[in-house]
């Protein structure tokens, strides 16, 4: 515990300095803590001007009221506001008091390193009390932390007694504490579909990657029409992506009902080639992959889904752009030196 600060007498007697620059604390259980009055004025401007107020009578003592909380805990506070100084015990028994007491006499120093133990010492019993006297004494760190909590283990937190006590006696905490739990719900819900949405534009940029790649060098069973597979090809660093789009290529050049006839596989294929033709930036003679330069006139006088289909584009886009920001210098810098001029795929085409 902090030390006290010395008897009015002893320090008379040592130095010398009137009594006048004393004053005595008066807590709840009738102790009385003496203090320098310069010093608990220079801590606490509440205290200041309590301690400069004008006596009724100039020959009375001078006492400061503190009361509502334990002796030991207002013992405490004073020692902080002479060494700026609390131990550990002092925080366990006394946490939640000397977070009041530190809001009431403005000690920001205090409230602060309040605010963090209670954060460490936060608990299903307690939470609900802790957030009430956060709410109250204005800790916003500590009030989201102890919300987070209850949010998180709610069917745990409203069989306490101190949720119950909650409902009798402040139904409009309550009540916000409920919205608030209902947003964060809403939020998560919101982030969880919005991770769904950038794996799903993600998975398309990967396989616009990995169509170009096969139309330009071949991957392990499908390539351009006038280059044969490697047998000791390895295989590329999206392989998962770039395999499933080589089993769907194989099935377009072998399936009997095709797009028009109502195959579910060579639609999605049809629409990933399209895709590609909205994407593609390269021009007519450049781009190797097959179907780009007609889907690419069909998607300028096609304007009836055009507003989604810009959008699912721009998405895809950003998507690659973000995707090629992450990867290593190296590999972005990475060109294929020899050109190639074939066009169609090996097994799709030919």
């Amino acid at each position: 515990m902090c030390k006290r600060p010395a008897s009015p007498t002893d320090s008379d007697n040592a130095s010398g300095e009137p009594t006048d620059t004393y004053i005595q604390i008066l807590t709840s259980g009738g102790r009385r803590i003496p203090a320098h009055a310069n010093i608990l004025a220079s801590a606490s401007t509440v205290l200041k001007s309590i301690i400069d107020k004008p006596r009724k009578h100039r020959s009375s003592e001078k006492t400061v009221p503190i009361l509502g909380v334990p002796c030991d805990a207002v013992e405490v506070f004073v020692g902080f506001l002479y060494s700026n100084k609390c131990t550990e015990d002092d925080m366990e028994k006394f946490g939640i008091h000397l977070l009041a007491l530190s809001h009431v006499y403005l000690v920001p120093q205090l409230k602060s390193r309040c605010s963090k133990a209670l954060i460490e010492r936060l608990t299903i019993e307690n939470v609900v009390d802790v957030l009430q006297l956060a709410r109250l004494c204005d800790a916003p760190d500590l009030y989201l932390k102890c919300v987070k909590l209850v949010s998180n283990s709610f069917k745990a937190v409203e069989k306490t007694e101190g949720w119950k006590f909650l409902q009798t006696n402040d139904p409009f905490l309550e009540l916000e504490i409920l919205q608030v739990i209902d947003e964060s719900e809403s939020l998560r819900k919101r982030s969880r579909k919005r991770r769904k949405e950038q794996n799903l534009y993600i998975q398309l940029s990967e396989a616009m990657d990995c169509l170009e790649h096969i139309c330009t060098e071949g991957c392990i069973s499908v390539g351009p029409c006038n280059k044969e597979p490697t047998k000791n090809m390895s295989p590329c660093s999206k392989f998962s992506t770039c395999q499933g789009l080589q089993l769907s290529i194989q099935h377009v050049a072998n399936c009997k009902k095709r797009v028009n006839g109502g195959c579910i596989r060579c639609k999605r294929m049809w629409q990933l080639f399209k895709l590609h033709s909205s994407i593609c930036e390269l021009s007519d003679s450049t781009c190797k992959v097959p179907l780009c330069r007609p889907l690419k006139a069909q998607n300028m006088k096609n304007k009836k889904e055009e507003g989604r289909w810009e959008l699912l584009v721009r998405k895809v886009t950003l998507a690659k752009a973000t995707s090629s920001l992450l990867l290593p210098k190296k590999k972005r810098n990475e060109k294929d030196p020899t050109p190639k001029n074939d066009y169609g795929i090996r097994n799709l085409v030919c």
